[in-house]
């Protein structure tokens, strides 16, 4: 035990820094309304307070030479007239010329972003007294606004000069200045006095909010413990936190006399007494009434001005007081375990079963607070039931005990020992601001610690007293091994025991004790109870190995109160899932289903993220610069120079120097037009374990730069010297040469060189800024694949602030990339009987490998701007965000009503119309026949019976005759039934053409059509100007055709954009009126009235086709790129209309927007491999935006879209600190498909701009499961099924020196054929790896099918273990001998093996030896230059390569 009462000087000090700065709170009113209005976050200030002219004061006061003058600044809430937080006093100055020069500089933050928040500041006059004080005596003040109604800036910001105001700051509570907006009427301003002052925000305050309390006003030079001290004397311009360390609070106990059965059951009497003496007159009462539901106990670090983090929350449980603290030496574990050496006693405790993690830093300052708090539960019911205890009972908090200790006055003191300190109580200020129980006991108790020396032990017994350890979490986690899995179920089960309470049933509160405290912010039972309104989150088990827990679920507590049940919504999960996770969260389960089982706890796992190429991870550095034989065996080479317009070689720019941007400087070049080259030069192989010397032979790269379409290049083959190899010291880079279509090298330039051109043409207006930003903050993704096994080789990222040519005419840069890739390695593990099982497997764990050195010269070459520019961009206004409908002037000319007069819009009619025309003269020909036949029967009516008579006999003879040909009368009837049909169909087409030509030209009057530029995932805002043309109100429904144009109803949501496009149009406040059911919102209309519909357009869903994977033949010219209009990875065009309709159904306006598609952005390319046919369940961590120029709030609103809606894309909020990442879900497909989709990444409340743009390709192989070891030749035989042609086929492995396969070479598979592929493994290296294998068509260089080989590799089980020292820097390495012997009667043939062939040679790699016979082997090993150790396998194989022998050599190089 130690002694603390040394550390009373400290704590004293504390206490003296915790007295001077208590802060006064804000009203509950304004908080209320800060939030009301979403000022939730805290937001940093600068007040720089300059010089006060102050001529009122009397000449005779100025002139004394002991007057010194002063200000001091408090906040001011000036709806409720209430002063609060601190006040902040300046130096003392002395006045010159009517001018006092103060010269400080305030910060404070706050998050009562109001315009009732004032600062009030006093001028104050000091003149000593005769004992040494100050007579203070004011003179005037000044009244400070800090922030307006005005959504453009909270803020005030820029130079200010203030007034100074006869009187008091005490005149502001005057009844008459309540509820008062303007204090200039009222109060009085002094002539000539004023105050130049400047107020800003400060945003490298956010840093350090956490050791400032809000709304409390500081200098730069006041001491803040945790923050680093800076030589200018100002802290607070650039803060600098000091580094925290973690700790550990382990085996804490309690104790309270005389006991805690006593202690409690005093405090309960007391508290019923207290109830009863209250209670209303009549009311029946009950003893006992009250009862304790939690022991609670709060945990946090202060350093004299707030918490430095939110204090954690612990549950106390009741422990014999025999049980001390100690730590399991076989687990190292913290448990509480029984004393043998204690006596039988009764008496208990209070305990914590788990440990604490608490952050600190080395600072006498900064203190630990505790609180002792109790939860007690009172029935508010006249039933005293068990039912009805368990609805009608209200929870209420009280402190007990409190204490702080300051750990680093001595530090050495309490290492490897117990801590014992004095818990204090009564009427004292706390840092926790509450009131602390007081009785007789504790009011005789001393205020400070005491010593807890053995000869005070009696005197310690009779005071509360807390008895903790403090641990470094380092040295903890340094000594202490894994904990094993059972021993945590113990543990748990064990933690389940509830504790026992003197006046409380346990079948009323069933209660489960959490098995471990939580770090950081922790929540209790009754915090955590979940009720209708904050329902019980559900979570999923899972026995992969990558899935992460959350917390375990904890029973509810009925007697929650209302003001504990507030704390439930912040209790987010804070944990990160890798890989693996239960994406929804069923909140609506039924009460019911609670009831069927006991909740299954999962248990605690620590996740891995993958390492993913980030931008920015690739930048050249002093490591990557070429040496002078690298750079000159590049410049032999003869690549082609990179020269300006006028034939002079571009400037070179160093890589490894900082570049700075200038934009103004860019936008202002007067060569508009930029050429920008890459060309990739050579590529520098590093040597890879399984792989060969040569490898890779030929290469080609895909990226994707700007806007432009995503480029795959032609195949480049490695060109090597062999001589000059042979003589260099280093591995020289191999010159890239294209590859022609007929396999042939191209003798002509060596490298691949490509050219991208953006100019007026292709930029759009107002592009170049943000081209110019592309350039200077982005870093261009590059994969590099090996082009005959078509495997992806790495990634790499080149920096291209570098192409930027900062008003010269030409650049250049030369980089050494390198060339990185992922492989994911378990742990190794030896080969026994339960590993031969399928279910054996081992943690993973990923590593980055360089696979090579990219060479990669960039550059910008300035180019005049073209005069004839775009021709129709003289017809094009303007880009504008207000659509204004044109003004019709011009009314109907007269004419034909066909649709090539009204613009052509309904193509079914012209159509119609053509068709007519043809068939014009044979209508008219019909025509005339029929009016004559008409005109014939007219004249038969007139004529007389004779007539008629002979006319009827002349129609039965013609009848007759035509019997013979009765087929041929039916025919031409039938042509003439037809006929006629046709004629009325023409009649009625072009009647019905007539009225829809009316229609269409009446509907192109009021159409107004817009053009669009879209990208994926950016909004598009425009404002389309509504007027009503009737003299009668209007209620106008907007309707739109298409989901992805919507109307912005949202007031927040339109400043938003306006503030974003600049549009200087007013916003109206609840403009638009949403019914249930109604086809779209609707804006009412007075008489020819104008109101201005704001529009957004945003498209997240694009097409995803893919080109085949392997190279594509690229021109090798001096013709640049440019961006073609339908690409597969853009949005699609579109026409939308949207229709503005009255109540009678009539459109009154219509816009019509025509959506042309523009590709976006890619900031990052990712590439995962999965197995086919199954779900990838991937966290992507998101890079950190702590850029101190943004709002802090903005990086509360992170949110993530999916280009492809099958896949679940989605993010959650964590905790301030903790990394937050992008969880996908992306559903399988059969080998080798390539599954592409673009993710964006918002940073902004209502997404109007994707901060990043990932392209992630997945690629879907065929899984195969191999279980070997090392050294042994294990076989696996693979089926692979031809197609619909015929193919000619090759097989290719990442590992080609682990991997075979049978057949090696090329071979016919024939349509819909079945061959087997044996697959021979052979590995060198212990653990879970993952080897990839690909079947390429040779004659179209395309892939066929992929596996992925999942290995679980164990190590030999050794026959023999050598150990050899080896002489270093010798040269000559050294030579030993093995005696083998041959087990066998007969003879055998071997074959030796190495898993280090480049430490270890064999003088004969293969022998022979009759059975019983021994055989020497000779071993070299090879020199090395630095002393250490290896360990050599030797493994003796047969024939078959199955592993008889392996033996194990320890090499010393000393």
């Amino acid at each position: 035990m130690i002694n603390t009462e040394e550390s009373n000087s400290t704590e004293d000090g504390w206490e003296d820094v915790f007295k001077r700065n208590r802060l006064v709170p804000t009203s509950c009113q304004t908080a209320r309304l800060a939030v009301e209005n979403h000022l939730t976050s805290s937001h940093g200030f600068q007040l720089s307070i300059n010089r006060l002219h102050a001529p009122h004061l009397p000449q005779e006061v100025s002139v004394g030479m002991d007057v010194a003058y002063q200000l001091r600044a408090t906040l001011f809430d000036r709806k409720h007239q209430l002063f609060f937080g601190k006040t902040w006093k300046s130096s003392q100055q002395k006045m010159k010329n009517s001018n006092i020069s103060f010269n400080e500089v305030l910060y404070f933050h706050t998050s009562l972003l109001i315009p009732s928040t004032l600062v009030v500041l006093e001028l104050v006059s000091l003149s000593p007294k005769l004992d040494g004080s100050h007579q203070c005596l004011g003179r005037g003040f000044i009244v400070l606004e800090l922030f307006t109604n005005r959504p453009e800036g909270l803020a005030t910001e820029g130079d200010r000069r203030l007034d100074l105001h006869h009187g008091s700051p005490r005149g502001l509570l005057h009844p008459l200045l309540k509820d008062s907006a303007d204090y200039c009427n009222l109060l009085k301003i002094i002539d000539g006095a004023h105050l130049d002052c400047v107020v800003k925000k400060h945003p490298p305050l956010a840093c350090v909010m956490h050791l400032l309390p809000e709304n409390a006003l500081v200098s730069g030079d006041d001491i803040i413990p945790g923050l680093t001290a800076s030589p200018t004397g100002d802290a607070l311009l650039r803060p600098q936190l000091v580094k925290m360390m973690p700790f550990t609070l382990d085996r804490l106990t309690i104790s309270l006399q005389p006991s805690l059965e006593k202690f409690e059951s005093l405090l309960l009497q007391l508290i019923n007494a207290d109830c009863h003496n209250t209670k209303e007159a009549g009311a029946e009462g009950t003893e006992r009434t009250v009862v304790i539901q939690e022991r609670r106990l709060h945990v946090g670090v202060h350093n004299g001005w707030c918490f430095l983090d939110k204090p954690q929350v612990v549950v106390l449980e009741p422990v014999a007081s025999g049980v001390r603290g100690r730590t399991d030496s076989s687990s190292k574990k913290s448990t509480l375990v029984k004393d043998s050496s204690a006596t039988s006693s009764p008496s208990q405790m209070l305990g914590l079963r788990s440990s604490l993690e608490l952050s600190l830093a080395n600072d006498q300052s900064l203190v630990i607070v505790f609180q002792l708090e109790y939860v007690f539960s009172a029935l508010i019911s006249r039933d005293t039931t068990v039912f009805a205890a368990s609805t009608h009972r209200a929870a209420f908090l009280q402190c007990l005990r409190w204490g702080i200790w300051c750990p680093f006055l001595k530090p050495s003191i309490w290492k490897d020992k117990e801590i014992q300190l004095v818990l204090l109580g009564g009427a004292k200020p706390n840092p926790y601001g509450v009131m602390v129980y007081s009785t007789e006991t504790s009011k005789t108790q001393s205020p400070k610690p005491v010593s807890v020396s053995s000869t005070l032990q009696e005197d310690s017994e009779a005071k509360d007293m807390i008895r903790f350890w403090l641990l470094s979490r380092l040295e903890r986690k340094a000594s202490s091994p894994r904990v094993p899995e059972r021993t945590k179920k113990e543990d748990v089960s064990h933690q389940r025991k509830s504790p026992s309470s003197p006046s409380q049933s346990q079948k009323l509160i069933p209660k489960a004790s959490p098995p471990d405290s939580p770090q950081g912010p922790g929540l209790s039972l009754s915090q955590l109870a979940a009720t209708s309104r904050y329902p019980t989150i559900s979570h999923s088990s899972s026995a992969l190995p990558w899935q992460q827990s959350f917390p375990s679920l904890l029973h509810p507590s009925p007697l929650a109160s209302a003001h504990q049940l507030s704390h439930v919504a912040f209790s987010a999960v804070s944990n990160i899932t890798h890989l693996e996770m239960d994406l929804q969260r069923d909140a609506d389960e039924p009460p019911s289903m609670q009831d069927e089982g006991a909740q299954l706890q999962e248990l605690p796992f620590t996740p891995v993220h993958a390492p993913v190429i980030t931008l920015g991870m690739n930048v050249p550095s002093s490591c990557s610069v070429s040496s002078r034989s690298s750079l000159a065996h590049l410049f032999s080479a003869g690549f082609p120079e990179i020269v300006d317009c006028s034939g002079q070689v571009a400037e070179v720019l160093d890589p490894t120097e900082p570049l700075p941007f200038d934009p103004q400087r860019e936008e202002t070049d007067l060569l508009q037009g930029n050429l920008l080259v890459f060309q990739f030069l050579a590529f520098t192989r590093i040597p890879t374990a399984g792989v060969g010397p040569d490898w890779p032979g030929n290469i080609h790269v895909t990226f994707q730069f700007y806007r432009f379409p995503p480029v795959t290049s032609q195949q480049l083959k490695l060109l090597t010297n062999d001589k000059v190899q042979h003589k260099a010291s280093e591995t020289l880079p191999c010159v890239l040469a294209s590859v022609n279509k007929d396999a042939s090298v191209n003798s002509g330039t060596p490298g691949l060189q490509m050219q991208f051109r953006v100019d007026n043409r292709f930029l759009r207006p107002g592009e170049k800024c943000w081209f110019l930003r592309y350039l200077a903050l982005h870093t261009m993704h590059i994969d590099v694949w090996d082009s005959d096994s078509l495997l992806l080789i790495g990634s790499t990222a080149v920096e291209l602030k570098y192409m930027l040519r900062h008003g010269k005419s030409a650049v250049q840069a030369l980089h050494k990339l390198e060339i990185l890739t992922t492989d994911y390695v378990g742990e190794e593990t030896l080969l026994t009987d339960s590993d031969l099982g399928p279910c054996s497997s081992s943690p993973m764990t990923v590593r980055t490998i360089v696979r090579g050195w990219l060479h990669l010269r960039t550059g910008n070459i300035g180019c005049p701007a073209d005069s004839n520019g775009k021709k129709s961009e003289e017809n094009i206004l303007p880009h504008s965000h207000i659509i204004t409908p044109r003004e019709v002037t011009s009314g109907f000319r007269g004419g034909s009503l066909s649709p090539r007069n009204t613009f052509q819009l309904n193509a079914r009619n012209t159509a119609q119309a053509h068709r007519l025309e043809k068939g014009e003269d044979r209508m008219l020909l019909y025509s005339r026949n029929r009016a004559d036949a008409r005109m014939l029967e007219q004249r038969n009516l007139k004529d007389t019976d004779v007539e008629r008579r002979k006319l009827d006999c002349m129609a039965a003879v013609h009848q007759r005759e035509a019997k013979e040909n009765s087929e041929a009368a039916e025919m031409m009837g039938h042509t003439m039934d037809v006929q006629l049909t046709r004629e009325h169909q023409a009649r009625s087409s072009k009647a019905n053409g007539k009225a829809e030509g009316i229609t269409n030209m009446l509907s192109q009057a009021i159409t107004t059509q817009h053009l669009l530029y879209a990208s994926l995932g950016s909004a598009e805002y425009m404002e389309f100007v509504l007027k009503n043309p009737f003299n009668v109100h209007q209620s106008v429904t907007i309707l739109s055709d298409d989901s992805e144009l919507s109307v912005i109803t949202d007031t927040e949501e339109w400043r938003h954009f306006k503030a974003l496009t600049k549009t200087p149009t007013p916003v109206e406040e609840n403009l638009f009126h949403i019914k249930d059911g109604a086809a779209g919102p609707q804006v009412y209309l007075r008489p020819k009235e104008t109101v201005h519909i704001p529009l957004k357009y945003q498209s997240f869903i694009c097409n995803h086709t893919l080109a085949m994977q392997g190279p594509s033949f690229v021109p090798t010219g001096k013709g640049s790129r440019t961006a073609k209009k339908n690409l597969s990875n853009i949005i699609i065009a579109k026409t939308i209309k949207v229709t503005f309709r009255s109540l009678d159904g009539k459109p009154m306006a219509i816009c019509q927007v025509n959506v042309e598609p523009t590709p976006h952005v890619v900031d990052q390319t990712f590439r995962l491999y999965h197995p086919e046919l199954c779900f990838l369940k991937k966290a992507i961590r998101l890079p950190p935006w702590d850029d101190p120029t943004e709002d802090p709030n903005s990086r509360t609103h992170i949110s993530v879209r999916c280009s492809d809606p099958n896949i679940i894309c989605q993010t959650r909020m964590l905790v301030p600190g903790e990394p937050q990442d992008v969880y996908l879900k992306v559903p399988g497909s059969p080998s080798p498909h390539i599954k592409m989709f673009f993710v964006m990444v918002f940073v902004d409340k209502w997404m109007a701009v994707p901060s990043q743009v990932w392209q992630i390709y997945v690629h879907f192989l065929e899984r195969v499961d191999v279980s070997c070891v090392t050294g042994q030749r294990s076989c696996q035989s693979l089926v692979l099924r031809g197609k619909q042609t015929i193919r000619k086929i090759k097989c290719f492995s990442s590992h080609p020196q682990e991997i075979e396969v049978d057949p090696a070479g090329m071979f016919v598979l024939p349509p819909a054929a079945v061959q087997e592929l044996q697959l021979r493994v052979q590995p060198w290296r212990a653990g879970s790896r993952f080897l990839y294998l690909n079947a390429v068509d040779m004659d179209q260089q395309r892939l066929v099918t992929a596996w992925l080989i999942c290995l679980n590799v164990h190590r030999p089980v050794l026959s023999k273990a050598f150990e050899v020292c080896v002489p270093v820097s010798g040269g000559r390495g050294s030579s030993r001998k093995i005696t083998y012997t041959n087990p066998y009667t007969r003879s055998h043939t071997f074959v030796l093996r190495s898993d280090h062939p480049d430490l270890l040679q064999f003088k004969e790699d293969k022998f022979q030896i009759g059975g019983g016979e021994s055989y020497t082997i000779g071993l070299r090993f090879a020199p090395s230059q630095s002393p250490g150790s290896a360990e050599i396998l030797v493994y003796v194989n047969n024939l078959e390569e199955k592993t008889e022998e392996t033996f194990c050599v320890k090499v010393n190089y000393s």
